[in-house]
């Protein structure tokens, strides 16, 4: 749409299924660069993106022309059939349900971005990294509903 001016930041945090660690070091860029092409073939840009074996955080200059739930549904479902596809893990991949985005002002990407490349990641487990992140900014949460375990 002309005249249209946008400005929209969003950190995206999501869990492998059961927050199992499946994501390795062997083949983790290579999921990087899969995930920023469908994210940049959605007319979106990627700011930063980086994860664990358990989990993953992108930093997204999002343009308003798709549903953010509609992006994180294909990223999760074009990356989940290609990690499966190529064979990348001993059982089948899954991601868990849901998402995380979160906003932020330009004056923060600076150092949301030095937060998603830093290797803190390997000293703080995923549950506790996440809570922190929901309570650093204010975001009301029910502990019951946060990630599923597996039965």
């Amino acid at each position: 749409m002309a005249n249209t001016f946008t400005q929209i930041h969003i950190q995206l945090v999501f869990a492998t299924k059961f927050r199992q660690a499946m994501i390795s070091d062997r083949w983790e860029n290579r999921l990087f660069e899969y995930i920023t092409a469908i994210i940049q073939n959605h007319k979106h840009k990627v700011l930063a993106i980086n994860g664990m074996p358990d989990h993953i955080h992108i930093l997204v200059g999002f343009r308003p022309n798709q549903a953010l739930s509609d992006l994180v549904r294909e990223i999760k479902k074009s990356s989940t059939n290609w990690i499966n596809e190529e064979g990348l893990t001993t059982y089948k991949f899954a991601w868990q349900e849901g998402y995380s985005g979160f906003s932020y002002t330009k004056s923060h990407i600076p150092q949301v971005i030095i937060y998603i490349q830093k290797k803190h990641h390997e000293k703080v487990n995923f549950l506790d990294e996440y809570v922190k992140i929901l309570e650093s900014l204010e975001i009301d949460y029910n502990p019951a509903y946060i990630f599923s375990e597996p039965i």
